[in-house]
């Protein structure tokens, strides 16, 4: 018997209309995967050619916060069990790891930096503390003025963004995939079953690999079917699958240029959790 859960999200997305979202379906991989119903795929644009491309070629990590005293604010680091991130693309910068995915467009006039009041969708967060900082970082996201990145000593550059309340945020870069793996990728729609189930892997005895199945939405966001089920020989880049749920997934999938013999050609990176429902 299944239990819809609160955070099913497929009625209830506001960045843009469901239609817009899905929008972009494609097939499942063939290949290193068992064979399934494929669909012409449409391709996740590669980051804008920018007047700052540093920004777009990054995810960006929070490291630090600070009030307009200049004093640290670590309430996030106990509220947040993943640090929240910046993504910038298309002129929308979005923030993730939070309940909800916040987004907001952005224009960039030298080392100023103007954004829109961000929406977001409406999953319900059942962690009051994260629930708290997704409110704080939402509304703080508009009074962002200007930016700057950093080197940061040869190592990961920093992102510091600045806030008319002269608080600030650091943040750290991490390459995107498009940047990672030299191209841009595909966008791919898998429902992920509950539970795991034994697969073959060569060097791994006693494997569990994801359940996955292809799904398919028209123009509308209307479900209209699903490829056969089988198990995915590679784990999904910023999905942490928890036992007894039933997600459908918006995915990025990208090709290895040179990837191990023992391993996917395929990587798939997390863009959206599009419904979710725990299954007793």
């Amino acid at each position: 018997m299944r239990a819809p859960n609160a955070c099913k999200s497929l009625s209830a997305l506001s960045i843009l209309s469901l239609a817009a979202l899905l929008a972009a379906c494609a097939g499942v991989p063939q290949g290193s995967q068992p064979a399934s119903p494929a669909l012409p795929g449409s391709v996740v644009a590669p980051p804008p050619a920018a007047a700052m491309p540093q920004l777009t070629a990054y995810d960006w990590e929070l490291v630090a916060m600070s009030d307009r005293h200049g004093r640290s604010d670590t309430r996030w680091r106990q509220a947040s069990p993943r640090a929240p991130r910046l993504h910038f693309e298309n002129g929308r910068v979005s923030l993730h790891n939070l309940c909800n995915v916040v987004s907001s467009s952005y224009q960039l006039r030298g080392s100023m930096l103007e954004l829109t009041q961000g929406v977001s969708t409406r999953r319900a967060c059942a962690e009051p503390a994260l629930n708290e900082l997704e409110q704080r970082m939402t509304a703080a996201l508009s009074g962002a003025i200007s930016y700057e990145v950093r080197n940061n000593a040869g190592g990961p550059p920093l992102l510091v963004l600045h806030f008319n309340d002269a608080s600030r945020w650091e943040l750290k870069g991490t390459p995107t995939p498009q940047t990672q793996y030299g191209g841009p990728g595909e966008r791919v729609f898998l429902e992920v079953a509950p539970h795991r189930v034994a697969c073959s892997q060569p060097l791994m005895r006693g494997a569990q690999c994801l359940r996955v199945r292809e799904v398919r939405f028209g123009d509308n966001g209307v479900r209209q079917g699903t490829g056969e089920w089988y198990p995915l020989y590679t784990e999904i880049e910023g999905y942490q699958h928890e036992p007894g749920m039933r997600n459908v997934l918006r995915l990025n999938r990208f090709k290895r240029q040179q990837a191990p013999a023992d391993a996917s050609p395929w990587v798939y990176v997390l863009d959206m959790v599009v419904e979710s429902e725990r299954v007793r």
